[in-house]
């Protein structure tokens, strides 16, 4: 597919960083209005306590209300299995569209079996406003964007290209971070492969920014690079590693990698939209599968 890159369009990039989750949410806005994106936002959560609150997603919404922004879209890359998305809370004070890739249908029939969610679960993605398919625009503000389908991490995974900037979720970290993991039910070290190679094939100056960074060998948090330096350095699927050395390094990484500690209350939060599921009085309620991940 030929997707219609347009690298004259720059957008302004804010990242902010959450160090409970190692994620990097994004304000991008359009060069020439005042409308904006939030892509993986995160809500807050003491697991241990069974406490949430909004710390991270009140600086995103203080930062759009300072600036005197417009939230126009709020863009899920995935379901994302290590943090809570805090897409309706936001959604709530500032409005805008909330959007994830289409094949979440996948991921909800696949998790709703693990939850054991009952027939009042939809599993055909309606608790979104918006659901992306391969190449699929949209506008934020004058700023034309459009999805990347890049399944591999989960079967739903899609990149978002937006000018000159494109923001790949798991598909890919820093150069020297590599790849993300390809073993959660849906997931596929191969196909992670082929679709990174879709990534690759942009522009080589693209700015790629990262969902995740966790600082290997020490360095700072960093989570911008460019098409080009992923080409070059990365250690996964950089310059002279084929398809059969990423499946074999990747195959054998994976089976050593523990479950994300917060692994259970996002998948079932995030399927949802970012909604906490509830109980029969309509209490907020986490359930804990036994054996089933």
């Amino acid at each position: 597919m030929n997707y219609p890159v347009n690298m004259r369009i720059k957008p302004q990039v804010q990242a902010f960083f959450d160090e409970a989750t190692n994620t990097i949410s994004y304000i991008v806005k359009d060069p020439t209005s005042n409308s904006c994106a939030i892509v993986d936002s995160v809500m807050d959560i003491d697991y241990a306590a069974g406490r949430i609150t909004y710390d991270h997603a009140d600086e995103l919404i203080h930062q759009i209300q300072t600036q005197g922004l417009k939230l126009e879209w709020v863009i899920e890359t995935h379901v994302h299995a290590d943090h809570l998305s805090a897409a309706p809370y936001i959604q709530e004070k500032l409005g805008g569209k909330i959007g994830i890739g289409s094949k979440i249908s996948i991921v909800q029939d696949t998790f709703g079996k693990v939850f054991n969610e009952g027939t009042e679960f939809q599993r055909d993605g309606s608790q979104f406003d918006q659901l992306f398919g391969d190449g699929d625009t949209y506008m934020i503000g004058n700023m034309p964007a459009f999805a990347m389908y890049t399944p591999g991490h989960t079967p739903a995974c899609m990149v978002h290209v937006m000018g000159d900037a494109a923001f790949v979720g798991d598909t890919l970290f820093m150069p020297d971070g590599g790849s993300a993991r390809a073993d959660f039910p849906g997931g596929n070290a191969a196909t992670l492969y082929d679709s990174i190679q879709k990534v690759l094939a942009l522009p080589d100056a693209t700015r790629l920014f990262m969902c995740h960074d966790y600082g290997p060998g020490g360095r700072d948090i960093q989570w911008e690079t460019t098409v080009a330096e992923e080409k070059a350095n990365n250690i996964h699927v950089g310059v002279g590693k084929t398809k059969e050395d990423f499946v074999k390094f990747r195959t054998e990484r994976d089976a050593q990698l523990a479950m994300p500690k917060l692994i259970i209350p996002s998948l079932q939060v995030n399927m949802r939209a970012g909604e906490v599921p509830t109980d029969n009085d309509g209490n907020p309620m986490l359930k804990v599968p036994v054996n089933q991940l």
